[in-house]
């Protein structure tokens, strides 16, 4: 792919950056590939832009360049991806230092996960940055968009890309844009289908220069704030106020239990008053974004965030809660745990989206097996290796099973006759983690059932 001259656009007008961008005539680099990196790229190349996609991952950079996605969940990626290869719109590499000197816009979406201790583990975007810096010129525009703890585009990447020489807000310009997107509908989510884009700048030149180029990918518009540190925060709080909810309906899921009604008939009920919406209690929060974006918040913080950590401690205990429900369904038969063989239907932390990242599943079986039980694992995203790798028997049919434990809401489960599988097992327990079937129906077909938020 021949790459056009270079279009500085930091300090120039929105049209004109509007109509550059169509014409195909700005370089918009991609750090990072994944899940959300690599629709990005494809959405602004069939926008019109030249976009050059950055990953350490050698297999991941071929599999682009020959146009073949490497994210099959992504609805609509395959056909994207291809035409973007095919129209020499977009192209990949390994080598961050060239792409930064190539670039007019560059723009980072690379993975923050938690070191041990919880605490943010900035060392991929510290890395992109110092590639960056030795490729920046004037008039370049640096965009973070993966989602990190409030202060970090301030305190963490504007040093390094001043390494270069340059000044930001002065040379070149730099801005916050959170990624608000989800697994398996990442092209519809960044093309605006639900959300408008967020963005916060150093300066109002960059905030111009930002907001044109998401004008143009968004179809619900732009939002610009202050600065930075203002957009950082408003992705970390959508995070926060999702795992707080999640929280409260699971812990008036236990109240319910003892007082010995069910939760979900209450929740529903509830819910018909316009000002309530308690959300459905669950076997436990998974994913790269809820269950992480707390801590960005409780670690990086003087103030005590006790209603934050009571979440976090409420969703994590949800696992063990499954445990016990396994347990005090077998105990219905006489049946220790330890002398039974179950059946873990789901790996993935939700339902249709092939990632186990903190799924609640992976708890679960350790649990289940430290209570020396047979335990085996079906998720149909997943082939018989991938599911091995993580310690657990693969089995995709029913035969001598004491209990099935549904942690996944995938959408195969719901079309389940449970009637026939229920004459495949030894033994009729189930616990539903995801309210995917009627406690009723299958009480009706001779089962113990169990599940969070029921009877």
């Amino acid at each position: 792919m021949e790459l056009g001259p270079r279009m500085k656009i930091y300090g120039m007008s929105k049209r004109k950056i509007v109509n550059a961008l169509r014409n195909g005539e700005i370089t918009i680099v991609v750090y990072g590939l994944g899940k959300m990196g690599l629709p990005l790229a494809v959405v602004f190349a069939e926008k019109g832009a030249t976009v050059i996609g950055v990953d350490i991952d050698e297999n991941v950079v071929a599999m682009v360049n020959k146009g073949i996605n490497p994210i099959k969940e992504e609805n609509g990626l395959d056909e994207l991806l291809a035409k973007s290869v095919r129209d020499n719109g977009l192209i990949a590499t390994c080598d961050p230092i060239k792409a930064a000197k190539d670039a007019d816009v560059t723009i980072i979406i690379v993975p923050t996960f938690l070191n041990r201790d919880s605490t943010p583990d900035l060392e991929p975007v510290k890395s992109v940055c110092r590639s960056i810096s030795k490729g920046i010129e004037a008039g370049d525009v640096v965009i973070l968009e993966n989602t990190a703890p409030p202060g970090t585009t301030d305190t963490v990447v504007q040093p390094i890309l001043e390494e270069s020489g340059l000044k930001a807000g002065r040379d070149f310009g730099l801005a916050h844009c959170p990624e608000r997107t989800y697994s398996g509908r990442a092209i519809k989510d960044i093309m605006g289908d639900l959300n408008p884009k967020i963005v916060g700048a150093i300066d109002s030149e960059t905030t111009q220069a930002v907001e044109a180029l998401y004008s143009v990918v968004n179809k619900r518009g732009v939002i610009c704030l202050d600065d930075a540190k203002t957009a950082e925060a408003v992705k970390v709080f959508e995070g926060i106020y999702r795992d707080v909810n999640i929280a409260l309906a699971n812990e008036l899921a236990m109240v319910c239990q003892e007082l010995g009604i069910d939760a979900v008939s209450v929740f529903n009920a509830a819910n018909t008053d316009s000002c309530c919406h308690i959300l459905m209690p669950g076997s436990g929060v998974g994913g790269h974004c809820i269950p992480v974006y707390p801590y960005f918040i409780l670690n990086n913080v003087n103030r005590e965030c006790k209603l934050i950590a009571t979440a976090r401690e409420i969703n994590d205990s949800m696992t063990a809660h499954m445990v016990e429900l396994v347990t005090d369904g077998l105990k219905e038969i006489r049946k220790e745990v330890s002398d039974s063989e179950i059946l873990v239907l789901g790996l993935s932390f939700r339902g249709d989206v092939k990632e186990t990242r903190k799924s609640p599943a992976i708890p679960i079986i350790e649990r289940l097996k430290v209570l020396k039980a047979k335990v085996y694992c079906y998720d149909p995203l997943f082939s018989k290796a991938e599911v091995e790798k993580f310690n657990v028997q693969y089995k995709s049919d029913f035969r001598k099973l004491d209990c099935i434990v549904i942690v996944s809401d995938h959408k195969e489960f719901r079309g389940y006759d449970w009637d026939k599988i229920g004459s495949e097992m030894r033994n009729r327990v189930i616990v539903d983690g995801r309210q995917i079937i009627d406690p009723a129906e299958v009480r009706g077909m001779g089962y113990i059932y169990r599940g969070v938020g029921h009877l």
